[in-house]
């Protein structure tokens, strides 16, 4: 007589009984996959939660990006940073970038670091003539101490041609 093929499993979690072929198992492995299956949702309400779930996290996402966009554009314009120039899809994201970078160059440099608010004026004097929204979307990942020797190896294809005191 042949091992059954199908099988009638309770799904604990959510007490559907659900039929499922578990022929493409080895006939050895059906019964513990069978009790294995029985402890976890059925795949509908798995499929449900997942779903919900994901919503959730799209939600929770925009609502963060959104926060930290107007956090940043707040932030450049109480030190009067130029608009970045790159494609518009770009745009908020580097300037979300740039605030993180400068942030924490700040942080790490001046708040916990050796200096003074004369060395960092020179800096953000450098981070002004930076308006490739590109460049500062490579530079995201990098940290805060890097950003003096990050401005110093920007190209003039990076920096703006305006006068970055007006």
């Amino acid at each position: 007589m042949a091992v059954r093929t199908t099988w009638t499993i309770v799904h604990s979690p959510c007490g559907h009984e659900v039929e499922h072929d578990l022929s493409d198992r080895p006939a050895d492995r059906r019964s513990g996959f069978a009790r294995w299956l029985s402890t976890r949702e059925c795949s509908d309400c798995w499929k449900a939660a997942r779903d919900q779930d994901s919503a959730d996290k799209k939600e929770w996402l925009a609502a963060k990006r959104a926060a930290e966009q107007q956090e940043a554009a707040e932030w450049a314009a109480r030190f009067g940073m130029p608009p970045l120039e790159g494609p518009a899809k770009a745009l908020d994201w580097a300037q979300r970038s740039r605030h993180q970078l400068v942030t924490a160059a700040y942080t790490a440099l001046v708040t916990e670091g050796t200096w003074d608010e004369s060395d960092w004026t020179v800096l953000e004097d450098k981070i002004r003539t930076v308006t490739r929204a590109g460049w500062w979307l490579d530079q995201r990942d990098a940290e805060g101490t890097d950003l003096p020797e990050l401005l110093d190896a920007a190209t003039s294809d990076d920096t703006g041609t305006e006068n970055p005191f007006r």
